[in-house]
């Protein structure tokens, strides 16, 4: 990494400059906080580059003009927090259904309803299970830093052509407005084909891209396609980090802004002479199930520290073997755990074996 190329830039621009960079000329969005720099930059950026930005009069626009804009081919993107993507979520459904590559990013706020502006990880079951109607997923990338809110971004785009599915990016109200040094990359893997496109049928058949099936058993089979698909997604493109879970007695899991902080609380803890490692995984679907599960054969104690009451945890409880103990500590409603905090549950959860 050379040092001269570093730059120091917030976690919302990281993530534009990534898109850009993979990309993406086309984007929709609506004014929310704590996102708000992702179309202020895109507004000052693309028109420059030959691209499109559009403020939407809605989120609801704003998702219909990705998929508007996938559906001919070219890679679109849109940026909201927690309440917009709630309005995202029946024309998520139909991407999802037409099989059209698209990035969506969530700043996440907390909640329930307006709720305030302060992070939270209270989106996640929204996220990982299907916020909309159907038996659908969305490949989920969860950055940790600014320079991951940049390489996952890039890494959206290229998984959402790969797949032909929609690709969420669940970041937080801290990774957004945070700053850190990040370097830009200088190769982007090559865009494929999309002999799928609308782009005018001179000359060639029609193509149609639809989510509405009506003919007996047509969707039924549609849906078995879907699976089929996603069980791919399982197999190649799960990502996590393990931190000194070697050794470890107790693994502490967790994704996002509170790995960062689970990070500080184990190398507290490390200090005291406790084996503690952190699990952080970086697609929180496909979920690490499978190295969740080998790392219980050996360790018995686990911790799930969230920044809400409890949903990643259910995932680690359904990965893990039957003996295993989870427990679990989060702060909702924009509580934000401390590395102290953590660093008690640790000690009170530790049992040494």
């Amino acid at each position: 990494m050379s040092e001269s190329k570093r730059i120091l830039v917030k976690g919302n621009e990281a993530l534009s400059m990534g898109a850009i960079k993979a990309g993406c000329l086309y984007y929709f969005g609506y004014p929310i906080t704590p996102q708000n720099e992702v179309p202020e930059y895109m507004s000052r950026v693309l028109p420059g580059l030959g691209g499109e930005y559009v403020q939407a009069e809605s989120e609801l626009a704003a998702i219909n003009m990705v998929m508007g804009a996938s559906a001919l081919g070219v890679r679109s993107m849109t940026s909201s927090s927690s309440p917009g993507i709630s309005l995202m979520q029946e024309s998520l459904s139909y991407i999802a259904g037409q099989e059209l590559p698209a990035v969506i990013v969530n700043v996440v706020r907390c909640g329930p309803g307006l709720g305030g502006i302060a992070a939270s990880q209270s989106d996640y079951f929204q996220a990982v299970k299907g916020g909309g109607h159907g038996d659908y997923k969305l490949i989920v990338l969860a950055p940790a830093s600014v320079q991951e809110m940049y390489d996952h971004t890039m890494l959206a785009f290229h998984l959402a052509d790969r797949y032909r599915n929609p690709v969420l990016v669940l970041a937080d109200a801290v990774l957004g407005q945070m700053q850190e040094p990040i370097v830009e990359r200088e190769e982007v893997p090559p865009e494929p084909r999309k002999p799928w496109a609308l782009t005018g049928a001179k000359d060639r058949p029609m193509r149609y891209l639809k989510s509405l099936y009506l003919k007996e058993g047509e969707l039924e089979a549609h849906n078995k396609l879907l699976q089929e698909k996603y069980r791919e997604i399982e197999k190649h493109e799960v990502r996590f980090e393990e931190f000194k879970t070697a050794d470890a007695n107790l693994i502490v899991t967790a994704f996002g802004t509170s790995a960062r902080i689970v990070r500080t609380a184990v190398n507290m803890a490390r200090e005291k002479g406790l084996k503690v490692g952190l699990f952080r995984p970086e697609t929180v679907y496909p979920f690490p199930k499978v190295r969740l599960k080998t790392l219980s054969e050996s360790i018995k104690d686990f911790l799930v520290v969230e920044m809400n009451t409890g949903q990643m945890v259910e995932d680690v409880r359904l990965s893990v073997i039957g003996d295993t103990s989870v427990q679990f500590y989060g702060r909702p409603g924009g509580g934000m755990p401390t590395p102290l905090e953590v660093l008690g549950e640790i000690e009170k959860n530790y049992s040494g074996q």
